[in-house]
């Protein structure tokens, strides 16, 4: 039996994780769960999984479930205390579900503990790539990514990267595929969150609307596999059904398909090196309409040429182009800036914050903090 503590239970990495947890009471238990705020949310898990542990970031939060909790759920609370539950002595599985760079703390604490971190916070990666994977190389623990793409790339190198040319990350598109680019400008919150195929919070919605999330994945997919970003390719497959390709040099590509569900993703790096049943509906390609490929717009998707830009750069740069991007689409939700402000400040807060390496966990978090200052006194002048 393995116990599972997943950070971000509320969102839907969360949820889907829970799913598959609940398939194999055999083999898993859901130890921890945690939520920023939404103790109500949390109430309900807790009453349907019974998990030892139930995190709430927000104090006042916290304090709404000890009334509630159902007997045997002892409720913690802070930032500190999922550190602890990543860490802890009887957690075995970590799923890093939290979105932001909020979730990174608790990621290189599961990192130090040496647990399997089953890695949907890609952010962690984006922010302190290198601080990451030297802390897990050193502890033994376990990298397995939950993104669809990656996991897709991370299931094709089981064969070995002996000759590998290059990897292909698959992506959608977004709800603006066929928006002409001069009609972006007039694009509402609630029109870019309108995912055509997955089923994602606001955040990751808008970062996909604008390609910052592939973007992201190509950073984090240079630290995870070791890769230069010229051998990181980008593809638009609107019909998600190829999650990601890898080229060798022989000639040959492999990929992984499946139905857009993150339920398979998850349930790999919960049962790897084995598998096991998800939930997951079969894929019939007789019955799905014919499968596009094309190469991204970089006018349109601005984003991801700056997420290229930001690996050419190096050092703080992909940590600052996070930064910016939270500090960006949280304002662009709130109507304060046009979604193609969005590239912008984060093109603006990149080309005025100094490059510089990162060596230290305490100068990622700094280079983070003062890079989202910038970040809001452009937005304050864009007003």
């Amino acid at each position: 039996m393995k116990n599972i503590a997943i950070l971000g239970a509320t969102g839907s990495i969360g949820l889907n994780t829970l799913d598959v947890i609940a398939r194999h009471p055999d083999k898993y238990s859901a130890f921890a769960v945690s939520a920023h705020s939404n103790w109500k949310s949390l109430n309900e898990l807790c009453k349907k999984h019974m998990p030892k542990y139930a995190i709430l970031v927000d104090e006042e939060a916290a304090d709404n479930l000890r009334k509630l909790a159902p007997k045997g759920v002892e409720v913690l609370s802070g930032e500190n205390a999922l550190d602890d539950i990543a860490s802890h002595v009887q957690t075995d599985f970590v799923m890093a579900a939290i979105v932001g760079g909020a979730g990174m703390s608790s990621t290189f604490s599961a990192a130090m503990a040496g647990k399997r971190i089953m890695l949907a916070n890609k952010e962690s990666l984006v922010l302190g790539g290198a601080l990451l994977m030297n802390a897990a190389n050193k502890s033994g623990a376990e990298i397995i990514p939950v993104d669809s793409e990656h996991s897709a790339i991370f299931q094709c190198l089981q064969a070995g990267k002996e000759g590998l040319n290059k990897i292909q990350l698959t992506a959608s598109g977004g709800p603006f595929l066929k928006t002409p680019f001069v009609s972006l400008s007039k694009v509402t919150p609630e029109e870019a969150c309108n995912h055509p195929n997955w089923k994602m919070g606001q955040k990751i919605s808008v970062d996909s609307a604008t390609m910052m999330n592939k973007g992201l994945e190509v950073i984090e997919a240079s630290f995870l596999f070791n890769l230069p970003a010229t051998h990181i390719e980008v593809i638009v497959h609107p019909q998600s059904i190829v999650h990601s390709c890898v080229y060798y040099d022989d000639g040959s590509v492999l990929s992984q398909m499946g139905l857009p569900d993150m339920r398979s993703a998850i349930s790999y790096a919960l049962s790897f090196p084995g598998r096991q049943l998800s939930g997951v509906e079969v894929l019939d390609l007789t019955k799905q309409p014919p499968l596009e490929f094309f190469p991204p717009d970089m006018k349109k998707y601005k984003c991801l040429e700056l997420a290229y830009q930001a690996i050419k750069q190096g050092g703080n740069a992909p940590g600052t182009l996070n930064a910016a991007n939270e500090v960006a689409v949280d304002a662009f939700l709130k109507n304060k800036i046009g979604f193609l402000d969005i590239s912008k400040i984060i093109e603006k807060t990149l080309n005025e914050t100094p490059t510089q390496n990162l060596d230290t966990l305490p100068s990622v978090v700094e280079n983070d903090q003062l890079s989202r200052q910038l970040a809001l006194s452009l937005i304050s002048k864009n007003d």
